[in-house]
């Protein structure tokens, strides 16, 4: 999922409505090819990302970035599944057979789910570079800087 929302910024951190190609998000995020590849297939399927083929193909946000949640990444991605499960994997984890960690689960999922469902894809690309912040494995990456 990390690969899935570390592109999507990337994807809304260029300057127009061009495609990019995959090797190029990989080779800066310093992604590997086929585990990226695979994760923006999952998003083109989910209708985030418009794919297309070819010498001049590649990928961008079927959508403006401000229509875009850091849920819709997580759900198109992993599922709901972070947000239903018990922390220590019991099932049957509830309100009427709670784990010991099942009060403080729940508020924590409330609150994760609150700011996943509150912060687009545009905020955080905003923020990289308002505040010169990273989302590849370097302090200064040259994307930022075509």
């Amino acid at each position: 999922c990390n690969y899935g929302l570390r592109s999507t910024i990337y994807l809304a951190l260029q300057k127009d409505d061009t495609l990019i190609s995959i090797n190029e998000i990989s080779t800066n995020l310093n992604i590997p090819f086929h585990f990226l590849t695979k994760t923006l297939q999952q998003l083109t399927q989910k209708g985030l990302l418009i794919s297309t083929k070819g010498p001049k193909g590649g990928i961008k946000l079927a959508r403006p970035a401000k229509n875009i949640t850091l849920m819709d990444i997580v759900l198109a991605i992993d599922g709901s599944k972070i947000f239903d499960t018990c922390i220590l994997g019991l099932p049957g984890c509830g309100v009427l057979n709670p784990c010991p960690l099942h009060d403080e689960w729940s508020q924590a999922i409330t609150l994760m789910k609150n700011t996943f469902n509150n912060t687009t894809i545009a905020k955080l690309a905003e923020r990289v570079l308002s505040e010169n912040l990273r989302i590849a494995n370097t302090n200064n990456p040259e994307f930022l800087h075509k």
